[in-house]
C-alpha cells in the first residue's frame, strides 16, 4: 500500500471503522483506563530494550521538534501497548483521560479506529483526524503513526504523535514516518554488525541520509536483509530477496565490490536487476579494536551480542598468567560477584570487563562503558545518575537517563574507578547496596539491576589508607580481584602478534601479511610501555605501509625504532639494509619513497584528508605529512 494515500485517507478509514463495529465497539464506549499490570509492563519493556534503546533518543528529537503544540509522542509495541511517552505537560492531563500513557493497549480491537491500532494493522503510516477516531471520546484528537519494522521485515512496534485536534500539521505525519525510518537504521546496523553493508541511492547526494536503501550480504555475497528504503528501490519484497544474492541483485561478482572498496570510499555507480542505475558505497569489514574486540564503524548505540571474538577463549593466548586469570573469571560469570581489574594502562583491562560481559547470561542485554578518569568533574554525576528537566543550568529538556540506568539488565564498566570524585563514592555505594539510583533533581528513585565490573590503574589500598578512597566502596567492589599482565611480562607475543595482523587485515579487507623475523625480533625486545594497545597501533600502521606484501624494520615507525635507540637495543645509526630509519630510507630511495607516499595517500582518503587521524593512524606526525604535501595528489588534505 502506498503511504502517501493514508493521510486521512477515507477508505482506509472506512475499513478500519467496519473492523471496529466487527470487534464489537460501540461509539459511546468509554476508554479502558485499567491498562497493564506494572509486572506485565515491565516485561513488555525488557522484551522491547532493543528498540526502546534507538527509539528513545528519536523521541527526545521528535518531541523538540513538536514541543507546545499541545502533542505528545509515544512508542509502542507491536501489539499498540503504548512502552513510553513523551509530552507537552499542558496536554498531559487530557491524554491521561482517554488512556494515553504507559501500559494502555492502543490496538483497534480495544481502541477501534485510531493511528496506533490502524497503522499497526494496515502496515503502514497513518493520520487520523478528529471524528475519524471510532469512539467519540476519542474524537478531540488527532493522531499520526508509522510502524516500525526490524531488520527482519517483523513489526516490533509504532511511534505516534497525538494532539489536540485543533492542533493538527500536515507535516506531523512527515516527520514521524522519518523518526520510524532513524529507528529503524539504528536497529538494522545493530543488527549486522559483521555483514558486508550496501548504502544506494539513485542520487549520490542522498548517500549517508535516511532515505538510502541499505542491504547487508555475507562476504560471499548471500543476501541477508534490506531496509525499507532498499525494498523500494529494488523494487522486491524482503520475502523475494531472501532469494537473492548481490550478483543476483546488482550484476557484479561480490569479488569487484571488494576490490573497489577496500582503501576507496569514494562512491561507485553501478546498476541494479531492474535497469536503474544507482551510486554506492560497501563497508566491508567492522572495524577491529586491540586485540580481536569488534565495534561497528556506526555511530549507533550497539546492540549487545556474544560472539567468540569478545570471549574469555578467545582472549586466552597461551600465557600462564592470563589463563590463571581466565580461570578465575569463569568460576564466578553469573554469580553475581563484583569483578575488579587492575593492570596498567592499555593491558586490555575493558577488552577483558567485554569478555566477561558476552561470556554471561547478560550478554543480550547492554554493556555499558563508563572512563571516570576522561568525564569532567562537573559532568560525571549527570552522566553516571541521569538527571531530570530543569536539574541545572544547561540540562536538556525532559532530562536525560543515567549510564547506570542505560546498564539496567547488564553490565556496567567502571574504568578508572580510582579517578572517582570523592563525594560521588558514596552515592555509588548506596546504588549498588540498594540497587537504587536517585537522578540529579527527581522526587523517586528508579530500581536498576546491574551487574559492575572495576578497572584501575593504581593502588587503590594506598588510596584508602591515604583516605583518598572510601574503604567500604573498595571492599564492595573488589568480590574478585585479578591483574592483568603486562605485555612485557607475557609469554605469548607472537600468539598475540599473529591474532592483532589477522584482525587488522580483516579491516582494511587484505590478505594476511606475513611479518619478516627481525621484525618479530625487534617486537621481543621491545618492553611496551604502552602494552596491548601500543602494539596494536605499531602493527596498524606496519599494515598499512606493508599492504599486501610482508612487514619489515622499513615499516615500523619512527617512535618505536627511536625507544628502542633510546634503551640501547637498537644501534644509534643502524646500516640501511639492517633495520633503516623510515624517514632516511624514503628519502635515499625513489621507490621507497612512492612505498611511503602510497601509504599515505590511501591512508589520508580514509580519514576524508584529516591529517591528525591520517598521522596518528600512520604512527607518525603531522608535520611529516605536512612536509611531504607537494608530492601528494592534490586534494587529498581537508
Amino acid at each position: 500500500m502506498n503511504p502517501d494515500l493514508l493521510r486521512g485517507d477515507t477508505s482506509v478509514i472506512d475499513q478500519s471503522h467496519q473492523r471496529s463495529r466487527s470487534f464489537g465497539i460501540a461509539v459511546d464506549d468509554a476508554p479502558d483506563c485499567s491498562g497493564l499490570a506494572a509486572g506485565r509492563l515491565q516485561g513488555m519493556l525488557e522484551e522491547s530494550r532493543l528498540l526502546f534503546q534507538h527509539a528513545a533518543p528519536v523521541m527526545e528529537t521528535l518531541y523538540g521538534q513538536i514541543a507546545n503544540t499541545h502533542s505528545m509522542v509515544l512508542l509502542t509495541s507491536a501489539q499498540g501497548v503504548v512502552l513510553h511517552s513523551l509530552g507537552d505537560n499542558d496536554f498531559l492531563e487530557k491524554a491521561s483521560r482517554v488512556a494515553l500513557v504507559p501500559g494502555m493497549d492502543w490496538s483497534e480491537q480495544t481502541k477501534g479506529t485510531n493511528a496506533i491500532g490502524t497503522a499497526l494493522i494496515e502496515q503502514a503510516p497513518v493520520t487520523v483526524l478528529g471524528d475519524q477516531h471510532y469512539m467519540r471520546v476519542n474524537q478531540g484528537l488527532t493522531c499520526s503513526c508509522a510502524p516500525i519494522f526490524d531488520p527482519h521485515g517483523q513489526i516490533v512496534g509504532a511511534l505516534d504523535v497525538t494532539g489536540d485536534h485543533r492542533s493538527h500539521h500536515q507535516h506531523t505525519l512527515a516527520l514521524v514516518r522519518m523518526s520510524a525510518q532513524m529507528i529503524e537504521n539504528q536497529m538494522f546496523a545493530a543488527s549486522f554488525p559483521d555483514a558486508m553493508r550496501l548504502h544506494f541511492h539513485a542520487r549520490a547526494e542522498f548517500l549517508g541520509t535516511l532515505v538510502e536503501g541499505i542491504a547487508v550480504f555475507t562476504s560471499d555475497g548471500r543476501f541477508l536483509s534490506a531496509n525499507r528504503s532498499a525494498q523500494f528501490q529494488l523494487g522486491l519484497p524482503f520475502a523475494a530477496l531472501q532469494a537473492h544474492t548481490f550478483s543476483s541483485l546488482f550484476g557484479l561478482p561480490v569479488s569487484l565490490l571488494h576490490e573497489w572498496f577496500r582503501t576507496n570510499t569514494a562512491p561507485r555507480q553501478i546498476g541494479m536487476h531492474n535497469g536503474v542505475s544507482v551510486w554506492c558505497r560497501a563497508r566491508l569489514q567492522p572495524r577491529a579494536v586491540w586485540p580481536g574486540g569488534v565495534v561497528s564503524q556506526d555511530s549507533v548505540p550497539q546492540a549487545p551480542r556474544r560472539m567468540q571474538l569478545s570471549s574469555l577463549q578467545y582472549l586466552d593466548t597461551g600465557d600462564p598468567q592470563l589463563a590463571a586469570v581466565i580461570h578465575k573469571l569463569r568460576r564466578v560469570v553469573d554469580r553475581d560477584i563484583p569483578v575488579m581489574i587492575l593492570g596498567e594502562t592499555g593491558t586490555g583491562k575493558d577488552l577483558l570487563a567485554q569478555a566477561i560481559h558476552h561470556d554471561s547470561a547478560r550478554a543480550r542485554q547492554p554493556f555499558v562503558a563508563v572512563n571516570c578518569a576522561s568525564i569532567p568533574e562537573s559532568l560525571i554525576e549527570a552522566e553516571l545518575f541521569g538527571y531530570e528537566e530543569g536539574a541545572f543550568t544547561g540540562a536538556r529538556r525532559k532530562g536525560a537517563m543515567g549510564k547506570i540506568v542505560q546498564a539496567h539488565g547488564g553490565t556496567l564498566f567502571l574504568d578508572e574507578i580510582g579517578d572517582m570524585p570523592a563525594h560521588l563514592q558514596a552515592r555509588l555505594l548506596r546504588m549498588l547496596q540498594e540497587r537504587k539510583v536517585s537522578p540529579l533533581g527527581a522526587a523517586k528513585d528508579v530500581v536498576v539491576d546491574v551487574n559492575v565490573i572495576s578497572a584501575t590503574h593504581k593502588n587503590l589500598k594506598d588510596m584508602v589508607a591515604r583516605g583518598a578512597f572510601r574503604e567500604d566502596l573498595y571492599y564492595r567492589l573488589n568480590g574478585l580481584v585479578v591483574r592483568l599482565p603486562a605485555l612485557r611480562e607475557r609469554t605469548d607475543l607472537d600468539l598475540v602478534v599473529k591474532k592483532l595482523l589477522k584482525s587488522l587485515c580483516d579491516e582494511a579487507g587484505q590478505d594476511t601479511v606475513d611479518i619478516a623475523p627481525e621484525v618479530m625480533a625487534l617486537l621481543r625486545r621491545h618492553h611496551w610501555p604502552g602494552n596491548v594497545r601500543q602494539l596494536h597501533n605499531l602493527l596498524r600502521t606496519a599494515v598499512a605501509m606493508a599492504d599486501d606484501g610482508a612487514i619489515a624494520p622499513v615499516h615500523l615507525p619512527d617512535d618505536f625504532l627511536d625507544e628502542l635507540r633510546e634503551r640501547g637495543e637498537l644501534a644509534a645509526k643502524a646500516p640501511l639494509a639492517d633495520v633503516p630509519d623510515p624517514e632516511e630510507a624514503a628519502s635515499a630511495s625513489p621507490l621507497l619513497q612512492d612505498v611511503t607516499l602510497d601509504a599515505m595517500a590511501r591512508v589520508l582518503l580514509q580519514h576524508q584528508g584529516n591529517v591528525s587521524a591520517a598521522a596518528r593512524a600512520l604512527g607518525i606526525s603531522r608535520t611529516t605529512i605536512y612536509r611531504k604535501r607537494h608530492l601528494l595528489p592534490p586534494g587529498l588534505l581537508g
